[in-house]
């Protein structure tokens, strides 16, 4: 299973993910592992634009409605489940498509999340002391000596992470971006980071942002205020779930405190923000594959899903 490269759909929430997904799963006989820290959660289902029914019976779906909203569904929790989803659809003889917007479940699939060590305060108090003393070059050229993958990614100005790097070097004797490697999906790292075939979706911000509100107009005509409603008078919003977007404006406005155009403007903005902040994010990852998305003239998902087959084969 571990050497088998691992498949992944992403983009910016709105760009089109589950229609794209839902062509490419179809057309190689793969099932869906939801990538979204969202998805997760029974019940929440317009605000989060969970795919449909039909949808999921179309194609099977994994890592969707898992949890009550009144739980937390931390990454360690992710990462336990879309392994075995990932070794379930395997031994079914079929193929995992990992789609979502969340990217840290993807740099915890492919890097790793371990962060080294403990700190030991006089070990980090004497790099601190000579980061000072000696200046960010010299102590950046150090750890590029000892652990140039982390080195490369980190600015000599960057001084919390140059004397992270140093300090677990100094504790273990071993690199900080190796340790990293050891936690996580079991393999991941630079080998797995570098088989993964990543499809991004990506479109002009103008276009996201006039879909990401004709979509939030749809979902409050669709019954997202009493969605939100039923959740808060049953198991009620726990720590992770709270954090959807949308969810603490749409019960403002049904008590009376946001009118509905304010709640949808609000609602709206706060989502562009938060795509902006995704598509930063996956920016990073430089293994990824950028396609246009379907949206504006192109509305065809099965354009998008020929373009990342020929591209990618499969």
């Amino acid at each position: 299973m571990d050497a088998t490269p691992l498949h992944f759909l992403v983009g910016p929430t709105a760009s089109g993910k589950t229609a794209v997904a839902l062509e490419l799963a179809q057309r190689v006989g793969a099932e869906v592992v939801s990538m979204d820290s969202m998805l997760v959660y029974r019940g929440m289902d317009i605000g989060v634009a969970k795919p449909e029914r039909a949808e999921r019976e179309r194609v099977p779906h994994h890592l969707i409605d898992v949890v009550e909203p009144s739980e937390a569904f931390s990454v360690h929790d992710f990462l336990a489940q879309a392994r075995r989803a990932h070794e379930q659809v395997l031994a079914r003889g079929r193929r995992a498509l990992f789609v979502g917007g969340t990217a840290f479940y993807l740099k915890s699939m492919l890097q790793g999340l371990f962060d080294g060590p403990a700190v030991e305060p006089a070990v980090r108090a004497l790099f601190e002391r000579r980061y000072d003393e000696e200046g960010a070059a010299a102590l950046h050229a150090e750890l590029a000596r000892v652990d140039p993958r982390l080195a490369q990614r980190v600015h000599p100005n960057d001084r919390k992470r140059v004397v992270r790097g140093l300090e677990v070097h100094a504790q273990t004797g071993r690199a900080l971006s190796e340790l990293q490697t050891t936690w996580g999906w079991h393999g991941a790292g630079p080998s797995a980071a570098a088989a993964a075939r990543i499809a991004g979706l990506a479109l002009e911000v103008a276009e996201l942002d006039e879909r990401i509100a004709q979509r939030t107009d749809t979902m409050l005509a669709r019954g997202w205020v009493e969605e939100a409603l039923a959740i808060r008078a049953g198991c009620g919003f726990g720590p992770t779930a709270q954090q959807a977007l949308g969810y603490r404006e749409v019960l403002e406005f049904a008590d009376g405190r946001l009118s509905r155009e304010e709640c949808a403007r609000i609602i709206a903005l706060r989502t562009r923000q938060f795509a902006r902040k995704q598509r930063t994010w996956l920016r990073k990852f430089e293994s990824i594959e950028w396609f246009a998305a379907p949206t504006g003239k192109q509305q065809d998902p099965a354009r998008v899903a020929d373009e990342v087959l020929v591209r990618f084969g499969w």
